[in-house]
């Protein structure tokens, strides 16, 4: 009865949310890689995610942006992707984890989230498309960042006083990232009408 009482309660509902969104997260990636080896196959074959000029992987997929490290960028999805999954399954068995894995673990989130800004930032200015499985990705990773950084402010890995900021910001997670959403979607919608315009 002791044990029950003081063993630390396990957060499913973050631990879940992190297996759901790197799920997504990594199927995206795994299908932009499936994508990928067909363009390298078949280069004049339309892709199952292509639905017209702006909505389309093909551009995104072929572009210089599309491989910003010398290497296809979906790689890195399923390895990042990967690693949410498997910390938040550790923390539903129970795992803890130390403070400095935490911190490495947001900086990873938050490299992340800086990458998916960029690559919005070119779908959108430069390609004037909209991949939908890249969109998925960005799904993704708007809400990692904002649960992780929150999560670790609330839990003291900053420090007592971030601690008391995170506790504040914990309830906002999901409308700051749907803030977040509506933002890139009224930038995106903004910016293609103008295109569209432009080509027709």
């Amino acid at each position: 009865m002791t044990d029950a009482v003081t063993a630390p309660r396990r957060p499913w509902i973050f631990a879940i949310f992190l297996v759901v969104a790197g799920a997504a997260g990594w199927w995206a990636a795994f299908q932009l890689t499936l994508d990928k080896f067909i363009a390298y196959e078949h280069p004049n074959q339309k892709l199952s995610c292509d639905f017209g000029f702006i909505v389309q992987c093909t551009a995104n997929l072929n572009s210089p942006e599309g491989s910003a490290f010398g290497f296809p960028n979906p790689i890195i999805g399923l390895g990042g992707f990967a690693a949410v999954i498997a910390v938040g399954v550790s923390l539903l068995a129970g795992a803890r984890f130390a403070r400095w894995y935490w911190i490495a673990f947001n900086l990873g989130i938050a490299g992340a989230l800086a990458f998916v800004i960029f690559l919005i930032r070119q779908s959108i200015f430069h390609l004037g498309t909209l991949c939908p499985w890249c969109m998925l990705v960005w799904s993704a990773t708007i809400p990692l960042f904002f649960a992780v950084t929150i999560r670790n402010l609330a839990e003291g890995v900053y420090g007592e006083g971030a601690s008391r900021v995170g506790k504040v910001l914990r309830p906002w997670i999901v409308p700051i990232t749907v803030i977040c959403y509506v933002i890139v979607a009224l930038i995106a919608q903004l910016q293609l009408n103008v295109l569209s315009a432009v080509k027709l």
